[in-house]
């Protein structure tokens, strides 16, 4: 999507680029970020995957992989994820809300231009003498200076705290949006459930990136201060680096997938042609997953000898985790019955989304097993179960949201058969890219590895997982061919394609800079859809 494009859409009609304050500008450009980087972190998985194809390649050497690969899952993480729902967040939430913008939109602003400003920060590092190269989780001792002679992980340090700090700040702004400026008539109880995923999203992120940046601040003082917090050869504690990390990594997994929940939980209705089956349910269990995501950080940790009792609690809390996001997955399946569904892109989408997560949801389980978590850690199983909860869950639901609002950011409908193409290329794609991933750890192929001797079984399985990847790649193009013929000749959309449910479909597609032209009043958790249809209003 290119710059003129975008303005040609009407996306930046109020503001420049540079000077924009408006939060639907903001989340566009949040947007763009997330694709750009997405684009660049497929390009190190495609030099990683072709490195990976077969046994004794050279294609990469060890150091340039190990810098690859760390930058890969820094860029998807903090660089892709965060930012596209960050950006859809900013979009959609204060019209959903009936909100004129956020509520602080100069800080709404600067939020964004640090997370650019922190993945710049990132990648200057591999013009400033290499970039980090121990990993996105950046395990101790091997981050200290003892281990980490160059200049990488000093880089890795600035980039995520400016980064984090710009997430830190758009967190709050979500929050205190959707707390005070929902128009009138709309309780909590008629949050849009988008809306409502946002809201616990930014308490998580809220409470987790602090966590993230004292760990930080400490490896900053390691390797510029003479500190020893994590140096066991100083004194200090190599493990107390993962007890930070993965106190703010595993509710990062929450903070990536509960938007999604929330995008998924707002197209399933509407292609249905029902109300969200158990709306106080669907919120409820977003609420319960936000608590008991600081509750299971340790299942990362079930090898590092934390004793009998600390591994059953983790180990029960991971259990306990899965039921909530199960009544998820429940209520969109009694959503779907004895529907009127469309297939539409957004609807097949969500139905992907679905398919793939369940299966990252169970071998999610199945790692809060204790002797099997022990056989399988640090395998290329638990490569293959994150990327199927990340990529097939987060990044096909972000798809999923892609179609369903994109007319309403340009005003008109994305080209049904490409992303029919850009679907199945993706749904395949990401099952021959990642199941294998699976059948290779528990062959006992171990994860960060830059190659691997003939003869034990394995280059079948990476051959597919490569191709699988090109797939992707594949789809990814069509869909940015699809994005760009539907900016310039794709259909009129209108102001509701879809025959939605929720207030950002009452107003303009685009929105104008006010958003609204009165401000909204509602009397049900359907606000558009009880305009429509006053005989057939919800209770509630």
């Amino acid at each position: 999507m290119t710059a003129a494009a975008v303005r040609r859409s009407g996306v930046f009609a109020t503001a420049g680029v540079l000077r924009t304050v408006d939060h639907k500008d903001i989340g566009v450009l949040y947007v763009l970020l997330g694709l750009a980087f997405l684009v660049v972190g497929g390009i190190e998985a495609l030099l990683l995957r072709v490195q990976l194809a077969s046994s004794g390649l050279r294609v990469l050497d060890p150091s340039t992989y190990d810098q690859l690969f760390t930058m890969h899952g820094i860029t998807m993480i903090f660089l892709v994820a965060i930012p596209l729902l960050v950006g859809f967040a900013n979009y959609v939430v204060p019209l959903q809300i009936g909100a004129e913008d956020v509520a602080f939109p100069r800080l709404n602003a600067l939020s964004f231009w640090l997370t650019l400003f922190g993945g710049v920060l990132l990648y200057l590092s591999f013009f400033a003498g290499g970039a980090p190269d121990a990993g996105w989780f950046a395990y101790a001792p091997l981050t200290e200076p003892s281990h980490a002679v160059g200049t990488g992980m000093d880089w890795y340090v600035f980039g995520l705290l400016v980064s984090g700090a710009g997430t830190i700040i758009g967190a709050i702004n979500l929050a205190v949006t959707i707390l005070l400026m929902r128009c009138p008539g709309m309780v909590m109880g008629r949050v849009p459930m988008f809306s409502w995923m946002v809201l616990v999203t930014s308490f998580l992120i809220i409470a987790a990136y602090p966590i993230l940046t004292s760990g930080l601040v400490m490896l900053l003082v390691d390797r510029q201060l003479g500190g020893r917090f994590f140096d066991p050869a100083g004194g200090g504690n190599a493990v107390l680096w993962q007890h930070l990390f993965w106190s703010f990594g595993h509710p990062e997994v929450y903070i990536v997938v509960l938007p999604a929940f929330g995008m998924i939980s707002e197209i399933i209705p509407v292609f249905s042609g029902k109300p969200l089956f158990g709306y106080r349910f669907v919120a409820a269990s977003g609420i319960a997953i936000g608590f008991l995501s600081f509750s299971v950080w340790a299942h990362h940790m079930f090898a590092v000898g934390l004793g009998d009792a600390e591994n059953a609690f983790f180990a029960a809390t991971s259990m306990l985790i899965a039921i909530p996001t199960g009544v998820k997955v429940l209520n969109w399946l009694a959503t779907m019955w004895r529907g009127h569904i469309r297939l539409e892109m957004p609807m097949i989408y969500a139905l992907g989304f679905i398919a793939t997560f369940v299966i990252g949801g169970l071998t999610g389980v199945s790692l809060a097993v204790v002797p099997l978590d022990l056989y399988t850690t640090d395998s290329y199983y638990v490569v293959g179960h994150l990327h199927y909860v990340l990529f097939g869950g987060t990044l096909m639901a972000v798809l999923a949201g892609l179609y369903y609002w994109f007319p309403k950011v340009t005003g008109r409908l994305l080209g049904h058969r490409l992303g029919l193409m850009n679907f199945w290329l993706t749904f395949a794609g990401l099952t021959l890219a990642f199941l294998p991933m699976h059948w290779l750890g528990i062959q006992g192929m171990p994860r960060r590895v830059w190659t691997y001797p003939p003869g034990l079984g394995w280059e079948w399985s990476n051959l597919v997982s490569t191709v699988g990847a090109f797939l992707i790649a594949g789809g990814t193009l069509v869909l940015a061919v699809n994005v760009v013929r539907s900016l310039r000749r794709g259909e009129i959309a209108g102001d509701d394609p879809w025959d939605a449910y929720t207030l950002e479909w009452s107003t303009t597609s685009p929105p104008p800079a006010y958003n609204f032209e009165h401000e909204p009043r509602i009397g049900g958790k359907r606000p558009l859809w009880d305009r429509k249809h006053p005989d057939r209003m919800d209770p509630g």
